[in-house]
């Protein structure tokens, strides 16, 4: 069985996992890795951008040799392969975890119970919930919701297309080391440099995706290009402002604006600012609806794309051993 067939159906398998399972309470592997992670900075850390260098290639580095390994191993065998290759993806994928996290704060505002919106919000995000109101919290969910989408489903759909079972897991890696030392704390400015650039070079392709599916499977396809184009600049993160500003057209509301993150204050632009509206509590459960409709169309074009790859490699290969 060719290598695109094989993506093909263990990263569905992968995702209807997380659908039917979500993540489990205990022992999920990509804990298991930021515990690795942290007992490495831990031996290493230095208040160095080399030494901080160093953590990022040996922690990522060593999920992709896991990967490279493990599927160099099962390669021989077609259903060992796609069932590692379902393992991985949902191992890495976290669609169904981000939206009970964000419906179940949307319940709880819908309610009007606000102080249990504020405990649950640091279970989906860093933000600072005693500074939020119910509609800051809404805000708050919803571009999470949008960011995450990316980060936790189509970046890894789309590494793992281009690089398999080894993609799968150094996205991962590389992007749950960005949580971990990529902030600008003052114990990771220097440290987690690396770690923040290369998250930013590795979920580059997988946040454009995601702009241009939202905008093709949302209520307002032109609202989302516009904003877009328009606002995605503005934002301080190259990939979270194209994914941001596409869904807050598509959705048509305003994101972005003054942000709270444990006492440090940010004001950042307002997205979409000239054509939305205020985020409401009913906004989650569009969000929510939206980041699935992305997912399951990120995944048809990975596979799409993977498996037309491999067809077009072997086209080529059979042609040189004519020649």
């Amino acid at each position: 069985m060719r290598a695109g067939r094989v993506f093909a159906y263990g990263a569905t398998a992968g995702l209807l996992g997380d659908l039917l399972l979500g993540d489990p309470r205990r022992g999920h592997p990509v804990a298991v890795f930021g515990r690795a992670a942290g007992a490495v900075e831990q031996l290493l850390w230095r208040d160095h951008r080399g030494v901080g260098a160093l953590h990022t290639a040996v922690c990522a580095g060593g999920a992709v040799a896991l990967g490279a390994v493990a599927a160099r191993a099962v390669r021989p065998w077609p259903a060992a392969s796609i069932t590692l290759t379902a393992a991985a993806t949902w191992a890495v994928v976290g669609g169904t975890s981000l939206a009970r996290e964000a419906s179940a704060i949307g319940r709880a505002l819908t309610a009007g119970d606000v102080e249990g919106a504020r405990e649950r919000l640091p279970h989906l995000c860093g933000r600072d919930p005693q500074a939020l109101d119910a509609d800051g919290i809404a805000r708050a969910v919803v571009e999470s919701v949008a960011e995450n989408t990316s980060d936790a489903v189509v970046g890894a759909l789309v590494w793992g297309a281009a690089a398999g079972v080894p993609g799968l897991l150094g996205f991962r890696a590389v992007n749950t080391l960005d949580a971990m030392v990529g902030h600008k704390s003052p114990r990771h400015r220097r440290y987690g440099w690396a770690s923040a650039r290369l998250d930013d070079v590795a979920g580059g392709p997988g946040a454009r995706l995601t702009a241009v599916l939202a905008a093709a499977a949302g209520g307002d396809p032109r609202g989302a290009v516009r904003a877009w184009r328009t606002d995605a600049g503005r934002h301080p993160s190259p990939n979270a402002g194209p994914v941001e500003a596409s869904f807050a057209g598509a959705l048509g509301v305003r994101l972005g604006g003054t942000l709270a993150y444990g006492g440090r204050v940010e004001h950042r632009p307002v997205l979409n600012g000239a054509h939305g509206r205020t985020v409401r509590v009913a906004d989650i459960d569009r969000a929510v609806r939206l980041s699935r409709r992305v997912s399951w169309l990120a995944l048809g074009v990975c596979a799409g794309a993977r498996i037309a790859g491999a067809q077009i490699a072997g086209a080529r290969l059979l042609k040189g051993r004519d020649a």
